[in-house]
């Protein structure tokens, strides 16, 4: 089981990872077809410095607090253990990490997945709305106020309705800093614009999926092993419907990359690799996917076994 994979993973490697989210923001393109939002994390940060990312964070307290079940829109925590498809996972969490995506993308884009009580979703684009939204995003960033709070004082429902889960990365043991991370994916509003916020994020972009690899393989934007095979895969889809009607049947499971060194190449497998040793991880190969992302004069690559 999930639950079961995740203990065997902490066991074997000591630090436990933390519980986190993070949303694919997506739109259909005037002309390219299906785009994505990416930001570019701050030189000077620990964790992926400088690296191009998706908005998300880790799983705080508050995202957990059963008082914000009233401020929810048509949505449990039935429905989130069954949308990520981990049936044992605490309900409580399960519900906590969409509570997660969705303040994790309020405070690092401005985009809030939430609606009134005629199920419209507040409009935040112009100067107006967009300062008063704008000074809640940096109060609810600061722990000035709860998301709790913020949604009862705009008269607002959460609505993680409007997220579909669509991987779970587990960050390896290589790693100091590491995430169990449930990535969602999420269409932007029509009445609201993206936004980094200058602090942590230095720099946002609107990219097709084949111009962010295009960029990525030049060396003139860097995606780290988890986002990389993301984009790989987001490419294969020309429109925000199609990706979306996709992550509805698509099986999502604990990807815990492992560590390598072999024959020249440096970087981690996946575990549908024929070499891929953690059993509790393991998936069926796939040959004809790549199953290996592996660094090459500084740039992360994908590589088929």
């Amino acid at each position: 089981m999930r639950t079961e994979r995740s203990s065997e993973g902490d066991r074997r490697y000591g630090n436990a990872p933390l519980d986190a989210a993070t949303v694919i923001l997506v739109r259909d393109g005037e002309m390219a077809g299906l785009e994505i939002f990416l930001m570019r994390r701050h030189r000077k940060q620990e964790f992926m410095g400088g690296a191009f990312v998706f908005p998300g964070g880790k799983l705080d307290e508050g995202d957990c607090d059963p008082l914000l079940d009233g401020h929810i829109h048509a949505f449990t925590s039935d429905d989130a253990r069954r949308l990520l498809q981990e049936a044992e996972l605490d309900p409580r969490k399960a519900l906590g990490l969409f509570m997660a995506a969705i303040r994790e993308l309020f405070e690092e884009t401005g985009v809030l997945l939430a609606v009134d009580d005629s199920g419209r979703v507040p409009e935040i684009c112009d100067r107006s709305t967009a300062g008063h939204f704008g000074a809640l995003r940096k109060r609810l960033h600061d722990k000035d106020i709860s998301l709790r709070e913020l949604v009862i004082a705009e008269k607002l429902r959460l609505a993680p309705g409007r997220l579909a889960p669509y991987a779970h990365w587990i960050t390896p043991d290589i790693e100091t800093k590491r995430f169990d991370t449930r990535f969602f994916i999420a269409r932007i509003p029509g009445n609201q614009k993206p936004r980094h916020d200058d602090v942590e994020l230095t720099e946002s972009r609107w990219m097709t999926p084949l111009g962010a690899l295009e960029e990525h393989g030049e060396g003139r934007i860097t995606l780290m092993p988890p986002t990389l095979k993301t984009v790989e895969e987001l490419s294969g889809f020309d429109t925000a419907e199609e990706l979306f009607e996709a992550a509805t049947s698509r099986s999502i499971y604990a990807i815990l990359p492992e560590a390598f060194s072999e024959e020249g190449d440096i970087g981690v497998r996946l575990p549908h690799d024929p070499g891929y040793t953690i059993e509790a991880y393991r998936q069926p190969q796939r040959p004809d996917e790549p199953s290996r992302i592996v660094l090459r004069e500084g740039v992360w690559r994908t590589k088929r076994a």
